[in-house]
């Protein structure tokens, strides 16, 4: 990650977002997973800097690493009646993510195989 005014994805990171978007992950959620696993904590505005996405994308794709248990959002109480200000942290290392979608994979590829197998045998 290079650090300009702010953090941003570099070409390591990219091409990981792309193997990751590859093994059929949504590219919005590979950014904000490879941002957030190195930032550590962060705002939802500093997701859209660091990884180019849009506001409706991070907030998409947080839901869905925080339903994982991937990323987890805690409140900070603003000044004023503004809106609150939500932080994120990821919960589990990026190590293990990846151990979490290998295990998906050989399992989705187990499956097909079986499937392949079986046409086999009813086709002949």
């Amino acid at each position: 990650m290079k650090a300009k005014n702010s953090l941003v994805l570099d070409e390591k990171d990219d091409k990981a977002v792309q193997l990751f978007t590859e093994l059929g992950m949504p590219k919005n959620l590979a950014k904000t997973l490879m941002y957030i696993s190195q930032v550590g904590e962060c705002r939802s505005a500093e997701v859209e800097q660091g990884a180019d996405l849009r506001q409706p994308e991070v907030s998409v794709a947080m839901q869905e690493l925080r339903r994982r248990g991937w990323v987890a959002k805690q409140d900070l109480k603003g000044k004023g009646k503004g809106r609150p200000v939500h932080v994120y942290k990821p919960m589990v290392q990026l190590s293990k993510i990846m151990k979490s979608i290998e295990q998906e994979k050989l399992r989705e590829f187990e499956t097909v195989e079986n499937n392949i197998s079986e046409l086999k045998n009813i086709i002949g």
